[in-house]
């Protein structure tokens, strides 16, 4: 006999220990570690190091907390759920939409991104094309069921990662061998004015800030993604052992990569010579130029290749990306309809377990987002993604307020948690602090408008949920 009503109504646990792991590290390896470091880089010189190591601390305190609720309770909805259980209905409300919208807007800017990398190879192909020919693609491998995309995020996280690893390993090489650049040397790290040649915080001659606490905002957002983890809670198999495996593993991964690369990248070059767009990929392949190499009787010169090797791996981060929020987009979607916070029909699962009018309508509005990318002056844009910039410090505070409270419930019931999470309250009062800190930083160094948009937006969400409470009401 089939499985009951029930179980055919509930998501499936298709998710493996080895396809968490790939999603959990993947989430978090994107363009800002291939493309973005060099914006920070400049602001701070090589204590951008140190602002990568003390951001991923913070990141890990939000995970393991996140971590702790979902081992708890494995559900759908993730932190949305856990906001409106032990928060109140407008907290889950507000944590899943501002989630939503964040993805869709993080999608947004991925299908763009795609498409320009695709020009990079064939530049007559329009960029709308190629974008809407991966929209089609990763919504499909998203809907055929959660197999299939944790297959494809972790084939995604394994090409990501195989590439940051070769890039560590090779630039070590030319340091220790001594066959980079005459420049290069790990003096680099603190010559020309020290490991903090622009303090913690100072004003230049032409008015911009700079210094670590400058590039501590785009320091941050580098580890956006690392929820992604709590998202799977409800479809991984066996999730009390490969959550907290996952959660445990993954940060200090990633404190190598991003700490190890950004070592890498400082001593290969003089901290001077790196540019807004400057990636230790292209640091550490620049110096493979006088390489060659024969293959079938034809000499290959790696000058060729330096470019086409770089557009394959930031095309990949891309496609994982976009793979993930759609994801992730859909199993929010699914949980805010379980909580009564979104349309029934969203509730919806295909005979694979799948999510398909959640995923369907996330794909909808992400597919407007690419239209209006397209027609959308410059100026509206930067104030979308301005929005991402905002929607990332809500959501990272609603996790670690929830989880005060969250703890606050389990120990008065006297419920030992089977992964408790590090220095509760202490790690929860410096995530907030933390978070705060950012904020009044962004504001200072003249990053106004995130910070103005999320009082606005807030009252947006809550203006909305009184309408659907409204609507719910009337039933």
């Amino acid at each position: 006999m089939d499985q009951n009503p029930k179980q055919n109504n509930e998501l499936k646990r298709g998710l493996q220990n080895r396809h968490i792991q790939l999603i959990a590290l993947g989430g978090a390896i994107g363009t800002g570690l291939f493309l973005g470091i060099g914006k920070a880089a400049i602001l701070a010189g090589p204590s951008v190091i140190l602002g990568y190591a003390l951001a991923g601390i913070i990141a890990f305190f939000i995970m393991r907390q996140l971590g702790e609720m979902v081992v708890e309770e494995p559900v759908s909805g993730s932190f949305s759920f856990f906001a409106n259980k032990y928060l109140g209905s407008f907290a889950g409300y507000a944590s899943g939409w501002n989630y939503w919208v964040l993805y869709i807007l993080v999608s947004m800017a991925e299908l763009t991104a795609i498409g320009v990398y695709v020009q990079f190879w064939w530049p007559e192909i329009p960029l709308w094309t190629s974008s809407l020919f991966f929209f089609f693609i990763i919504n499909g491998l998203n809907l055929a069921s959660v197999k299939v995309y944790g297959e494809a995020e972790f084939w995604f996280s394994i090409v990501k990662v195989a590439a940051i690893i070769a890039m560590i390993l090779f630039g070590s090489y030319l340091l220790i061998s001594g066959t980079g650049s005459p420049q290069s040397s790990i003096s680099n790290l603190y010559n020309d004015g020290g490991f903090f040649p622009k303090g913690w915080l100072s004003q230049s001659s032409n008015g911009t800030y700079e210094g670590l606490l400058a590039a501590i905002a785009l320091i941050m957002f580098s580890f956006g993604g690392l929820e992604l983890v709590g998202i799977t809670a409800a479809e991984a198999e066996n999730p009390e052992k490969n959550i907290p495996k996952a959660t445990n593993q993954v940060i200090y991964r990633i404190l190598i990569f991003y700490v190890g690369a950004l070592i890498v990248l400082f001593s290969l070059s003089p901290w001077q010579q790196i540019t807004a767009d400057t990636s230790p990929f292209v640091t550490v392949f620049d110096s493979l130029k006088s390489f060659q190499f024969t293959l079938f009787g034809k000499t290959i010169y790696a000058t060729s290749l330096i470019a086409n090797v770089l557009n394959l791996i930031v095309l990949t981060a891309a496609l994982s990306v976009y793979n993930s929020s759609v994801y992730s987009n859909s199993r929010m979607l699914y949980g805010l309809a379980s909580q009564g916070n979104a349309p029934k029909f969203l509730n919806k699962l295909s005979k694979n377990h799948v999510p398909v009018n959640a995923i369907l309508v996330s794909a909808l509005f992400a597919a407007i987002c690419v239209v209006i990318n397209k027609i959308m002056p410059q100026d509206a844009l930067e104030i979308l993604m301005s929005l991402v910039v905002s929607s990332l410090i809500i959501n990272w505070v609603m996790i670690t307020v929830t989880h005060f409270y969250f703890k606050k419930d389990k120990v008065r019931r006297h419920v030992k948690t089977k992964f408790p999470s590090f220095l509760f309250p202490i790690s929860n009062y410096i995530c907030i602090l933390f978070l705060v800190a950012v904020l009044v930083i962004m504001w200072i160094t003249g990053m106004k408008v995130p910070v103005e948009l999320i009082p606005i937006w807030m009252v947006l969400l809550y203006l909305s949920y009184l309408l659907v409470k409204r609507n719910k009401s009337k039933q």
